[in-house]
């Protein structure tokens, strides 16, 4: 057999299964049996495959029938052009979260905090867009999370630029931490009603901690919104990533805080992807 058979019958297996992509899940997970990039995945496909090799294959393709994330099968995922670990502790970088990256990336900024950190994807990439004067601390009530955000850290080499510290969101601070430029998050912002519909890549795969606030998806905002004026600088932003419908309430509990330049930003499909908000300058 040679591996365009095995990537065809691949294809079919997980399409048969309902997988939206299968033909690029295909490629992905044996773009990671080989240990090559994807994109070389056409280089060998005339090319014969060991038995071992297609049984090793095979049985990815069977986990992602079963809605397994790619990204649990890999190890890790693609996030604006970085490797990052991925395990079932810390929820998958998604596309979309991009967003928040270019609306922090247009902002000044030195210190910078990531509420609810997971993987550390939003936070060590900003850090290494931004350059080597800047630092950042990342929070997470998951200690599982912050060792997978701490060995992200480690594989960027960005160890001695990062803070990692475990407890509920600005709650997790020291006390002795100077205010912040910038404070980012993704929190959870799926309603209670809506988890239950979730696919089951996500549902069954990813902390429902990370997914779900378990009421009406607000809440995160509203104790992150509250409490994130006393750790900004005079002119310090606040940004966080929201549902496609939640755009209009954050930005009112935003508004209703104090925060001034209130914005909504939307992702490359025209939702509303990110609210930011200034702390006045007086």
């Amino acid at each position: 057999m040679i591996w365009a058979d095995l990537l065809r019958h691949g294809a079919q297996t997980l399409s048969a299964a309902g997988i939206a992509d299968a033909p690029h899940d295909a490629r992905r997970l044996a773009a990671h049996v080989l240990g090559i990039e994807a994109g070389r995945i056409t280089l060998i496909a005339q090319d014969a495959v060991t038995p071992g090799i297609a049984q090793l294959y095979e049985g990815l393709i069977d986990q992602r029938a079963r809605r397994v994330p790619v990204s649990h099968l890999t190890g890790s995922r693609q996030f604006y052009g970085r490797a990052f670990e991925v395990t079932p502790d810390v929820l998958d970088p998604r596309p979309e979260t991009e967003t928040l990256i270019e609306a922090a990336l247009a902002r000044p900024w030195h210190r910078l905090l990531d509420l609810g950190t997971g993987s550390g994807c939003i936070l060590l990439t900003l850090l290494a867009e931004r350059g080597n004067q800047t630092f950042g601390i990342g929070t997470d009530l998951s200690r599982a999370a912050l060792a997978v955000a701490m060995r992200n850290a480690a594989n960027l080499r960005l160890g001695d630029r990062v803070q990692f510290h475990a407890g509920d969101w600005l709650d997790a601070l020291p006390v002795s931490i100077a205010a912040f430029d910038l404070i980012v998050s993704n929190p959870p912002y799926i309603t209670l009603d809506d988890y239950a519909d979730l696919a089951p890549d996500v549902g069954l795969y990813e902390p429902r901690l990370a997914l779900t606030d378990e009421g009406d998806g607000l809440g995160a905002y509203r104790r992150i919104i509250r409490a994130a004026p006393a750790h900004l600088v005079q002119g310090g932003w606040l940004m966080v990533e929201i549902g496609p419908a939640q755009g209009r309430e954050v930005a009112d509990l935003m508004t209703r805080h104090g925060f001034v330049t209130v914005t909504a930003t939307p992702d490359l499909d025209g939702r509303d992807r990110v609210v930011a908000g200034q702390k006045p300058r007086i």
